[in-house]
């Protein structure tokens, strides 16, 4: 039997128990059916991001932004690419930190885009300034 990985869902916050080798086939939560690992960026609150970052055991990058920033807007679309390039390897989610201000003193933020990568529970990496994506992809798979 394949080893199992814990993955919350970013949806609802349940843990669920997925096999190593069916992370690229798009697992789904046991509760309320929502995607795990499908290569999509996730907009995710404080609370969410503490769970997952603790509790999962596929790294997890996020990127801190706010829409009032030009840099943020840029390089969303890059975020989202890099997405699809790590399906399965990582999974990557957004804070608004406009929409939660806490976050700025809680992770010491000093400037967004800002981007984290958790393993294991703990931060790994971060990196500071927009990026395109083949930059994004290539800084997580050297961070985690």
């Amino acid at each position: 039997m394949a080893e199992g990985l814990k993955l919350t869902c970013l949806e609802c916050g349940q843990v669920n128990r997925v096999p190593a080798d069916r992370l690229g086939s798009g697992p789904i939560c046991g509760v309320c059916g929502a995607t795990l690992a499908d290569g999509r960026v996730r907009e995710v609150d404080l609370a969410m991001l503490e769970k997952a970052a603790r509790t999962d055991a596929l790294p997890l990058v996020v990127d801190f932004w706010a829409p009032w920033c030009g840099p943020c807007r840029m390089m969303a679309p890059q975020y989202s690419e890099a997405a699809k390039a790590l399906k399965g390897a990582a999974r990557l989610v957004k804070l608004n930190t406009e929409e939660h201000p806490e976050a700025g003193s809680r992770y010491g933020i000093r400037g967004i885009p800002m981007l984290a990568a958790y393993r294991g529970g703990r931060e790994a990496a971060r990196q500071a300034g927009a990026m395109p994506a083949a930059g994004i992809v290539d800084w997580v798979r050297r961070a985690v």
